[in-house]
């Protein structure tokens, strides 16, 4: 074995012989096979990755052919939104898509509630499932209109764990088929302006949806208790929470649900709070990404419109995705802007693969050849 006086003298010797970039690269890669292996921002474009939440709102196929050249599958899912473009349309062009291209993406349906008050709802609302299961949705989607929007018959919210939704989520469960959940909004709807952390202009444009004032309507901790209750009920539901599981401004309070409801998983789509908490303990923010590597899967929530420039989104989208990359692979200085600048968590690659790939994958995988009431 060489001793430090040896290798002093050989080393000059190697640089002669093979350069001084071949011998540091050796040296790299002995270093890198004794530890972790870590992704750059060069390997963007050749690790497989999926964006579990993408909203395609026109038959335009230039965010297919973006996400293809990316390395990107997806899942496109279908709202019951009581603006832009209606549920039925949403779900024509998802389907369009997934006929044309497989391989490239998987469709999450949803649900009506127009008719929630009559009798038979339950019942047909579970036909119109099956259908769309069918013709290939791989699961289901539930928004914030329950909760927010829904009354029943007596002028009461209805909330997500209301037994007269009982039905959909027993079939749901049964039939081992993922329920996407968008429930509530972030905190910050519930705060007052000067108080917001990211919300601040577009709560202040929007004061109907600015639920500081709105006293009346279900507090945020009503919406959070309301799908805590729904997952004790049925704790073997797959059920993903959208947008850090509408926690996103606690990982503390992110943690006590995972450690709850080992069933539930959470998308990444609201990074600007995961930069902040990384800005705020980038070691506690790594510590929770590594102990919950299992239960996180990337997602954006990008919107592809008809009235959307095709190349104009793609390059915007592109750019999105990358800095997302650079985020999670590195720990590149990153701005986050109106707080300041952070270094990226540089996860290693078999966590990028999990939270990219792998858990999504995982999660959508279900046998949906019969379906049981």
């Amino acid at each position: 074995m060489l001793n430090f006086k040896s290798a002093l003298i050989l080393f000059p010797v190697l640089v002669i012989l093979y350069g001084v970039d071949h011998v540091f690269t050796i040296s790299t890669k002995k270093k890198q096979s004794r530890g972790e292996k870590y992704y750059t921002i060069e390997d963007f474009k050749f690790v497989k990755k999926f964006d579990t939440h993408i909203h395609i709102n026109t038959d335009e196929t230039a965010f297919i052919k973006l996400a293809k050249e990316d390395n990107f599958q997806f899942l496109d899912i279908v709202d019951d939104r009581p603006f832009g473009l209606p549920m039925a349309e949403q779900q024509k062009f998802a389907l369009f898509h997934l006929k044309n291209f497989p391989g490239q993406m998987e469709v999450a349906t949803t649900f009506s509630v127009k008719e929630f008050n009559e009798k038979a709802w339950a019942e047909n609302t579970i036909s119109g499932l099956k259908q769309s299961l069918s013709n290939g949705a791989r699961a289901v989607k539930i928004w914030k209109n329950i909760g927010m929007d829904l009354l029943d018959k007596n002028g009461k919210f209805v909330m997500l764990d209301d037994p007269r939704l009982a039905p959909i989520f027993k079939f749901l469960t049964k039939n081992n088929i993922p329920l996407i959940g968008h429930n509530g909004e972030p905190r910050d709807c519930w705060l007052p302006l000067d108080k917001m952390t990211f919300s601040k202009s577009y709560y202040g444009a929007h004061p109907e949806y600015h639920m500081f004032l709105h006293p009346d309507y279900p507090s945020y901790e009503d919406h959070i208790r309301a799908r805590d209750n729904l997952l004790k009920k049925y704790p073997d539901l797959k059920f993903l929470g959208a947008h850090l599981g509408s926690l996103e401004w606690s990982l503390d309070e992110l943690a006590k649900r995972l450690d709850r409801f080992p069933n539930m998983r959470v998308d990444l789509s609201r990074m600007t709070n995961l930069q902040l908490h990384t800005l705020n303990n980038r070691q506690k923010t790594r510590n929770f990404f590594i102990r919950y590597q299992d239960r996180l899967v990337y997602g954006t929530d990008k919107a592809i419109n008809s009235d959307s420039d095709p190349a104009g989104l793609s390059r915007s989208i592109h750019d999105s995705w990358l800095r997302d990359w650079i985020f999670f692979v590195t720990d590149d200085r990153i701005s986050l802007p109106g707080f300041g600048e952070l270094n990226g968590l540089k996860l290693p690659a078999d966590i990028i693969d999990k939270i990219y790939y792998k858990n999504a994958k995982n999660w959508l995988s279900a046998d949906m050849e019969s379906y049981q009431n």
